[in-house]
């Protein structure tokens, strides 16, 4: 199946590789602009390192830049950030990857940290819970913006339609767990769909590395990702070492972008944790839509008031926040560096390997299901102010009280999809209005 922007990419060959390519300072300064300039999911970014990194500067081939896309989908974790350490790591090696990851999350690593600490300090103020009242209906039009898309590339056949049901009723009705149903997904993909692309045959194959020496990369920047968080794990207190494990865990099963696991990440961090609420869960879903980079770094959010709320008395809270962000920051993003320093020089014999693109799209059409759950649940706290949950056996519905109708919120939800799905205006801006739409309704 095509990935979310080669349906709008030229499908012959851009041009070759650069015969000198820049210096390391050089792919940086873009690399930085690049960071800056990465808003609007990972679609949009991208699109954008397509245009810049192989439209106007030919840094990688058409063929290149497509064949690591496709090997950074099957990969969990943020594949815009995963396509920019490859491209830095194709031109100038290790070194190269670090600097391209680094500076793609960066800018938006930093906004976010800033963004949390204002929160913590005036998220109380009525204002504030105004502003959050309007993102919150536009975070929910947003996610269903990304359904239809995620569906209409993904739903092409009855089957694709049964994997997205069936991914769907095991979330909200049956509350599997989510890496559950990604590995039963990929199973099922790749036993049952079939390649339709006709190059599959003729593509040649780079000689493929030396397994010693991918398990020494392997082993070397896993020893990277894990020793930090083991000495967190020993040495800090209990809530670090809780962050630690748990987004480790989360960054081996994000598939199908953030969306698809943001319901998962939820319900640990809200109801196992009790890191933060559904509302503080959702105004950081909302801010990390307006800022720059991938939307994953929600998780350094949710990192920053884990640790500012199991301050002790006392002690510096901003500082116990901050810590918490870098733990969640390290965990979800280090092993970013593990899968593209150990995989990158796989990826050409990989790429003509059907099996596994057919993973990835029983994987894909899943999370349609994913994110009409994540719809679903985002719908209902927020158009509700109080929502239980029906159980009988194995089944945990989510049941709405019906008397704590929100009808603001619907209000500004319908503003939003009139916005978003039938006016197209951007992201940013329907943020804008919606906030300003929830302070002008404080007074009702």
């Amino acid at each position: 199946m095509p990935s979310p922007v080669t349906s709008g990419m030229p499908s012959a060959s851009g041009p070759s590789a650069p015969a000198t390519p820049p210096t390391l300072g050089q792919a940086a300064h873009v690399w930085w602009r690049i960071g800056l300039m990465s808003f609007g999911g990972p679609a949009a970014q991208i699109a954008l390192m397509h245009r810049m990194v192989v439209e106007e500067r030919g840094w990688l081939s058409e063929r290149q830049y497509l064949d690591a896309l496709s090997f950074c989908m099957l990969l969990p974790g943020p594949e815009a950030m995963q396509l920019a350490t490859y491209a830095g790591w194709r031109m100038h090696g290790v070194r190269g990857g670090l600097v391209a990851g680094g500076l793609f999350v960066g800018p938006g690593a930093v906004v976010i940290a800033c963004l949390a600490a204002l929160y913590v300090q005036f998220g109380d103020l009525a204002v504030t819970g105004a502003l959050f009242l309007g993102v919150k209906a536009a975070v929910l039009v947003i996610v269903i913006e990304a359904l239809l898309r995620v569906a209409r590339r993904a739903l092409r056949g009855p089957e694709a339609l049964m994997l997205a049901a069936l991914a769907f009723l095991a979330l909200f009705v049956f509350a599997v767990p989510y890496p559950l149903v990604v590995a039963a997904a990929a199973g099922w993909g790749a036993l049952r769909f079939r390649s339709d692309d006709p190059h599959d045959a003729g593509k040649e194959m780079m000689p493929a590395r030396p397994i010693i020496a991918t398990l020494r990369t392997a082993a070397i920047w896993l020893g990277w990702w894990i020793a930090p968080l083991a000495v967190v794990g020993l040495l800090a207190p209990p809530v670090f070492a809780e962050m630690a494990r748990f987004f480790s865990v989360l960054a081996t099963v994000t598939f199908g972008g953030a969306y698809a696991v943001l319901a998962y990440m939820t319900q640990e961090a809200v109801a196992t944790h009790g890191w933060l609420t559904t509302g503080e869960m959702l105004d950081a879903l909302g801010l990390a839509e307006t800022t720059p980079g991938p939307l994953i770094l929600v998780t350094e959010f949710v990192g920053f008031l884990a640790g500012h709320g199991a301050a002790p008395e006392g002690r510096a809270a901003l500082i116990w926040g901050l810590g918490g962000a870098l733990v969640t920051l390290w965990a979800t993003f280090a092993p970013c560096f593990l899968w593209i320093f150990a995989g990158a020089p796989w990826i050409d014999r990989i790429a003509a390997r059907p099996a596994l693109r057919a993973a990835l799209a029983g994987v894909t059409a899943a999370v349609v299901g994913v994110i009409a759950n994540l719809s679903v649940w985002f719908g209902l706290h927020v158009l509700f102010g109080t929502v239980g949950a029906l159980e009988a056996g194995p089944l945990r519905i989510a049941v709405p009280e019906l008397a704590s109708f929100d009808w603001r919120s619907a209000a500004i939800a319908l503003l939003a999809a009139l916005l978003l799905l039938r006016w197209h205006r951007g992201v940013p801006l329907t943020l804008a209005l919606c906030s300003a739409s929830g302070v002008a309704m404080l007074a009702l």
